[in-house]
């Protein structure tokens, strides 16, 4: 890792671009990253992400990033998810769930100059995840997002990004096809 990169340097970002208006949290969690809403323990909704993993504060605010209001009222946001080992036919379905996540998280870790690294999640399984076919979709989705426009609560989160680490705008030459992997 980057040694410039900090997951407190992620918290404070989130946090000015997102706890004012959505009571929002990013939270630096000890064990599996999850969603909580507001509850009797906090008046905030937390995003929490997994032992202080730089990658995994990312991919986790980026599933914040597409929950709609009504998902974000739910713990994990109501998603469904089955965990490492899944067969072929569940393996299909998580990735088909985790395209746009993993295309708003490419850009954020573009924006932030962070290594991004597609994930199939599936080392436990019974099938061998085809990792470029997953790639070639998360790149048509970051292509649809540059062409048709970022919703904006991630758009206002890879300004920040870029701005707090000095990166341009992003483009989708920045984006190589998975075969130039």
């Amino acid at each position: 890792m980057n040694p410039t990169h900090h997951y407190e340097q992620l918290i404070m970002l989130f946090d000015r671009c997102f706890s004012d208006e959505f009571q929002t949290r990013l939270i630096k969690g000890d064990d599996e990253p999850i969603y909580l809403p507001a509850d009797a323990e906090s008046p905030w909704n937390r995003v929490v992400f997994a032992h202080g993993f730089y990658a995994s504060a990312l991919h986790e605010i980026s599933h914040w990033c597409i929950a709609g209001e009504a998902r974000r009222k739910l713990v994990d946001f109501g998603y469904w998810y089955c965990p490492d080992g899944r067969d072929a036919l569940t393996q299909s379905q998580f990735e088909t769930v985790e395209v746009k996540p993993q295309a708003l998280e490419w850009m954020f870790c573009m924006a932030a100059g962070f290594p991004f690294n597609v994930s199939c999640d599936n080392l436990d399984g019974d099938c061998e995840p085809d990792r470029i076919a997953f790639q070639r979709k998360v790149h048509a989705q970051v292509m649809s997002y540059l062409t048709s426009g970022i919703p904006d609560r991630p758009a206002r989160f890879i300004t920040a990004l870029a701005e707090f680490y000095g990166r341009p705008s992003l483009t989708a030459s920045q984006f190589p096809w998975p075969d130039d992997l």
